[in-house]
């Protein structure tokens, strides 16, 4: 079986991707309880932008969902979408300088223990 297939019931089924976009924007509005405006609204606002169908149609991806509950979640709190938009931000910038941080250390732990094999 190859990668991205999942066995099921003898037969070979895809198995979606996190990144895949898939969802409709109507499937997506029916499971986080919103409605499809308010969704268009986070896409008008750079916040949560999912990929068009060749028929331009939003299509949300898991990842994109998830995305979406916490920003109805931030939403909730009182936080603007300007202020939605900032926060998310900057948690992106945090997660680039994590997995910078974490290849250099990686890089310096390689060479460190290179240096104790010369």
């Amino acid at each position: 079986m190859g990668e991205g297939a999942a066995q099921g019931d003898g037969r070979a089924t895809e198995r979606i991707l996190s990144d895949e976009p898939f969802y409709t924007i109507g499937q997506v509005a029916t499971l986080l309880g919103v409605p499809a405006a308010q969704l268009r609204r986070l896409d008008a606002f750079e916040i949560v932008q999912p990929d068009r169908s060749q028929g331009n149609q939003r299509r949300y991806s898991a990842d994109e969902i998830e995305r979406l509950r916490e920003v109805l979640r931030l939403g909730e709190e009182g936080v603007s979408l300007p202020g939605v938009r900032r926060i998310l931000e900057l948690r992106r910038r945090v997660d680039e300088l994590e997995d910078r941080l974490a290849r250099q250390s990686d890089e310096l732990a390689a060479a460190r223990r290179m240096a104790r094999g010369s």
